[in-house]
């Protein structure tokens, strides 16, 4: 009998075309954050040109451009927020998750979400302590406690998704909440931020309590805190009509007012894991079960 050669499985094109899908997406969120960090180096170049820290009035215009390009970067950040929402999500509907695009979103993130927002940190509001007067300006101390507080971020925010990858697999996993705050939403509170007050801080004591919010932000990345995760909202159910009412003045209110919308935002989302932890230690706990002697 002649033999038949083994037959070759079929090429699907238009599954591996749903695959790039979901990546696409991730591809734009590492964009933003290179974007991100270029426009904030640019910043800092044109701050180095005007005086550093003081500006003069012949260095005015050159001030404001880089007040323009640090708030440019904020933005590059708060549209990278929203292209790393959307890729899970369509590689959840597509059913198109794979271990290649969970480490490729991984990656994306640290860069975007770790280093572009520290390098933005330091360049907005950390400067001013480097020229602080007195005691502050002693040696390399000065200059070494912002890339140290500001790196204590980053290396938080990879801590943060190494948990988060490990914790994933796992199939008791609480879908309804992230542990630890998510490094997008950290990005995010220090983007709105810059993003609301866009001049960079030129008062040293102002540029402490800065440093000291990032590496809080670094902690609450890392910490067993609770935060909402989102991820069990089902758009294809039924809701009522308020729902929608409520997302058109969501949309309506980071369209025209996005400074202070998304600083009240990302204030509350940070402040909603501390509520959740100090509210669950007033919960009535569940009785222990009794034990009955043989």
């Amino acid at each position: 009998m002649e033999q038949q050669p083994p037959r070759l499985p079929e090429r699907r094109g238009i599954r591996r075309g749903i695959y790039v899908l979901p990546s696409l997406f991730t591809v734009g969120t590492l964009v933003c954050g290179y974007y991100a960090i270029l426009s904030t180096l640019r910043a800092g170049q044109m701050l180095a040109a005007a005086g550093a820290v003081t500006f003069n009035p012949q260095a005015t215009e050159l001030a404001a451009s880089a007040a323009a390009a640090l708030d440019n970067a904020s933005k590059a950040i708060g549209w990278a927020i929203v292209a790393d929402g959307l890729d899970g999500r369509i590689a959840r509907l597509t059913n198109t998750a794979s271990p290649f695009g969970r480490e490729l979103d991984s990656l994306a993130d640290l860069v975007t979400f770790g280093v572009a927002p520290a390098v933005l940190a330091y360049v907005w509001g950390a400067r001013a302590i480097a020229e602080a007067p007195g005691l502050l300006n002693t040696g390399q101390l000065s200059h070494a406690i912002p890339w140290i507080l500001t790196f204590f971020y980053v290396i938080c925010g990879a801590a943060r998704l190494a948990r988060f990858n490990i914790d994933t697999v796992k199939p008791a996993t609480d879908r309804r909440f992230f542990v630890g705050m998510p490094i997008p939403a950290a990005a995010g509170f220090v983007a709105a931020v810059v993003h609301f007050f866009k001049e960079p801080l030129i008062s040293w004591q102002l540029s402490a309590v800065w440093l000291v919010v990032v590496a809080f932000l670094g902690f609450l990345m890392v910490s067993h805190m609770r935060y909402y995760s989102f991820k069990t909202l089902d758009l294809r159910k039924r809701r009522s009509y308020l729902a929608i009412i409520a997302i058109g003045v969501g949309i309506w209110g980071i369209w025209f007012f996005s400074e202070p919308f998304l600083l009240a935002l990302g204030i509350t989302y940070a402040l909603s894991g501390i509520i959740l932890r100090i509210t669950a230690r007033f919960r009535p706990r569940p009785p222990a079960p009794e034990v009955h002697a043989a």
